[in-house]
């Protein structure tokens, strides 16, 4: 069967080359995708957000089924218009995707349903956000409504710091309407997990636990990007932890879209903190996380293909998702200056990956034949192996082998894994 993937990025290249593994797959589109993306899949500039360009192009392709992966379309109803146009998708509706669409409803969801999360207060004035602060204990989390490229959670540590962050989100409008309002939330402390998962609505199976490394700098300093790197498993999540999450998070988080008339089908992504108090939701995404992707499905031993197709058809079983014991590593290798201003149309030479590793790439395009980078997160260098200390080692050995002009990478990434699995 044919194949349309929405998207451009390293998540994207990921999910290509998965659905390739698939004996039922055939030619794969991908909209708009990226110079790397073209050797895996045939690409076209037509934007992702771009939906009735997306159904069109699909309709003349005479695709058989299409993957939304990226945030924005499922937010403006991608899924819903290629559905109605007799397109089968794997991926939420735009009422399901409201979950990360707006934080203030998935927030009100939790409070609602009893899904343990940080509290909160939400706003729609600046001046209210404002006068709230000015007794606020710190450091204290402000966070744009909407979408925003994932950097609309922001970290203050004083009152001066949340005023100039009210001011870009709510008066300077940095991330535009999505900062109509924000919520105030307290800041929690703990391990941060990431668990994606596959759901029909019905079954919900989660994907193997991963840990991403957000600040641009070693020893986590620095801006927050959109993720310079992560390992699978997260050594955090424990048996007994992910046996709680079931009970008290993934399973309550179903029921209450249900019960919302919001049923959610696809890939449901928690973003969690285990505190003392026990694990709390940080966030919601409503798709596959970049990078957690990245390092996820290397890890899946079952066809991702027909995982998607149950997904979508609402006969997902738990047989069907089968991950190996092993562990990967995914180090991003990034343009200097990232994630603020940096040069791009620099040549990029790639080495060639061994087995049980990929080379995902994110930033670049093609010029006059040649590969050359196009953005700020230029690709991710894969490695899997039987313990985690082998598959960091070989990711950055593979990352070592990349050159273009301006190369960055951290250098840390899965130090605190490897540390917390030497407490044990």
């Amino acid at each position: 069967m044919d194949i349309l993937v929405v998207g451009s990025g390293g998540r994207e290249h990921a999910v290509i080359k998965a659905l390739k593994k698939s004996p039922k797959a055939g030619k794969i589109y991908c909209l708009p995708g990226n110079g790397g993306i073209a050797a895996d899949a045939e690409c076209h500039p037509i934007k992702a957000t771009d939906i009735n360009g997306l159904k069109e192009f699909a309709l003349s392709r005479k695709v058989d089924f299409a993957v939304v992966t990226p945030d924005d379309p499922l937010a403006l109803g991608a899924v819903d218009a290629l559905e109605a146009a007799g397109i089968p998708c794997f991926g939420p509706d735009k009422r399901a995707a409201i979950i990360e669409g707006s934080k203030v409803f998935s927030k009100q969801l939790m409070n609602k349903y009893g899904i343990p999360t940080a509290k909160s207060r939400t706003f729609d004035s600046a001046d209210e956000a404002l006068e709230y602060l000015k007794a606020a204990t710190y450091p204290t989390v402000i966070k744009a409504d909407g979408l925003a490229l994932g950097k609309g959670a922001v970290i203050v540590s004083s009152f001066e710091e949340a005023r100039l962050t009210v001011k870009d989100i709510m008066i300077d409008k940095i991330f535009g309407e999505s900062g109509n309002r924000v919520l105030v939330e307290e800041f929690l402390t703990g391990p941060e997990v990431s668990v994606l998962s596959f759901t029909d609505g019905k079954t919900l199976i989660p994907m193997i636990s991963s840990m991403d490394h957000k600040r641009a700098l070693d020893g986590d300093e620095g801006l927050n990007t959109g993720g310079m790197g992560t390992i699978a498993p997260n050594p955090y999540y424990t048996p007994d932890v992910a046996e709680r999450c079931m009970k008290e998070i993934f399973l309550p988080t179903i029921a209450a879209m249900n019960a919302e008339g919001r049923t959610f089908k696809g890939c449901l992504y928690f973003g969690l903190m285990l505190t003392a108090d026990g694990p709390k939701v940080i966030e919601y995404n409503c798709r596959f996380g970049d990078p957690e992707t990245q390092v996820i499905l290397p890890l899946l031993d079952s066809d991702l293909l027909e995982i998607m197709l149950a997904t979508r058809n609402g006969n997902l079983r738990e047989d069907m998702v089968k991950f190996s014991s092993d562990s990967a590593c995914c180090v991003v290798v990034a343009s200097s200056g990232y994630p603020k201003k940096y040069a791009t149309g620099f040549e990029i030479s790639l080495p060639k990956p061994a087995d049980n590793e990929e080379i995902y790439v994110a930033g670049a395009k093609l010029a006059d034949g040649k590969l050359v980078t196009s953005g700020g997160r230029v690709l991710g260098a894969v490695a899997r192996a039987k313990d985690l200390k082998e598959a960091i080692s070989k990711a950055y050995a593979l990352a070592e082998g990349v050159k273009f002009e301006g190369a960055y990478m951290r250098r840390d990434i899965g130090a605190r894994a490897i540390a917390a699995l030497g407490e044990k």
